[in-house]
């Protein structure tokens, strides 16, 4: 094998470079179909490069990545935040796809990223479902505050309020039939019915949440580590220090899986509520100056770390044993 492939994945081309011997060859593009994956697939089995590297981009990625995958090619895909700082650090002032997969093709020879593991299928379909429903989820309040906006003034027409109460209960039809979808995949699986009972009986997290966190968390290889998973996440804090002038405190990233990061709220928030151990580490970092909202996101990652620990011992997964004794001293 030879050669390093970097490939930019739009919404509708494939742009595919070539670098060999440090040097880069023309930009190829494929559409983003099918049968353009195919010919991509075709092309790298005839060069038998050494690594492919393609950014995590949206849903656009994908299928794609599956299809090199299983066509047993050395694919790699990395988080775009990533490969934004290679960009920025070869002060390259060009954006466009080709120029994105020339980088590409050099970040593979360069940082040599970890192969992608191939998700089941059955995995990937959860995702799909889970994703679906946080979506159509979001929709629904989006339309319970616009109904509430309408019934609020006295001069709305009927016939807005019945249409808004229509769309919401088209969308309850929707949000029901994708759950029951989801279960029966998820009971259909021995190893995702494990791990979603003992995520059910945990303190906080309820079926639909139950369903979204395990919908993210069963595509990731088992061999990530936690901080891995709370980057993964965007949950992971970044401290910006440079000599003295620099100081600033530290903020959550935010440029991992924002439907992880939606997932967890609602069972970090109950444990705030409910538990008491939960509510004391909260108090602790409010206390100590932390806003409302980062001392939620903390509770959020240690939730996070906690399920990940018990997906990977199969053992139920208790909330109050994530915070420490001290804290309910504060």
């Amino acid at each position: 094998m030879s050669g390093f492939v970097g490939i930019d994945v739009a919404a509708k081309t494939v742009d595919l470079v070539v670098r060999d011997d440090d040097k880069t060859s023309k930009s190829e593009q494929f559409s983003q179909t099918p049968d353009g994956h195919a010919a991509v697939v075709r092309k790298l089995q005839k060069l038998a490069p050494e690594l492919i590297v393609m950014e995590a981009t949206g849903i656009y990625y994908l299928d794609l990545a599956v299809a090199l995958a299983k066509a047993n090619l050395p694919v790699a895909v990395i988080n775009p935040k990533s490969f934004h700082h290679f960009a920025a650090l070869k002060l390259n002032g060009n954006k466009t796809d080709a120029v994105d997969a020339a980088l590409l093709a050099e970040f593979a020879q360069c940082m040599r990223p970890r192969l992608w593991t191939l998700p089941q299928d059955e995995l990937l379909g959860l995702r799909d479902i889970g994703r679906q429903l946080n979506r159509l989820t979001g929709s629904r309040t989006q339309a319970k505050n616009r109904l509430h906006a309408l019934m609020s003034k006295g001069m709305t027409l009927p016939m807005l309020i019945e249409d808004e109460q229509e769309g919401i209960e088209q969308l309850e039809r929707r949000i029901k039939r994708l759950t029951q979808a989801a279960l029966t995949l998820i009971v259909s699986n021995e190893i995702l019915a494990a791990h979603f009972d003992r995520l059910t009986a945990a303190k906080g997290i309820g079926e639909t949440s139950a369903i979204a966190i395990l919908a993210e968390l069963c595509v990731l290889p088992s061999t990530m580590k936690a901080p891995q998973v709370s980057r993964y996440a965007g949950l992971d804090v970044r401290k910006t220090e440079s000599g003295s002038s620099v100081n600033k405190p530290g903020r959550l990233s935010k440029a991992g899986n924002a439907y992880l990061r939606a997932a967890l709220y609602m069972p970090a928030m109950s444990a705030v509520r409910h538990d008491v151990r939960a509510r004391a580490f909260y108090e602790a970092l409010t206390g100590r100056g932390k806003k409302k909202i980062q001392a939620q996101c903390a509770v959020m990652r240690k939730y996070l770390v906690g399920i990940w620990a018990c997906m990977q011992t199969q053992t139920t997964f208790d909330s109050s044993l994530l915070f420490s004794e001290k804290h309910l001293n504060h």
